[in-house]
């Protein structure tokens, strides 16, 4: 847990897929699944851009 706080307060941007291939970089052999439970339990999400999907184009003419 120590390793994968240190690593997101220097990469906010790490998701789990991400920080399992940082952590087998340094050694660690983790699966996805515990990286998952482990940074939910920690309260960390990673930033990265939303889908702005109900945002109507102001150039479409509404009738």
């Amino acid at each position: 847990m120590r390793e994968i706080d240190q690593a997101f307060t220097e990469w906010s941007f790490l998701g789990v897929r991400q920080m399992r291939n940082y952590l087998r970089l340094l050694g660690y052999s983790t699966g996805i699944k515990r990286i998952r439970r482990l940074m939910r339990l920690m309260g960390l999400m990673p930033i990265y851009r939303k889908p702005r999907t109900s945002i109507p184009n102001p150039e479409h003419i509404r009738y």
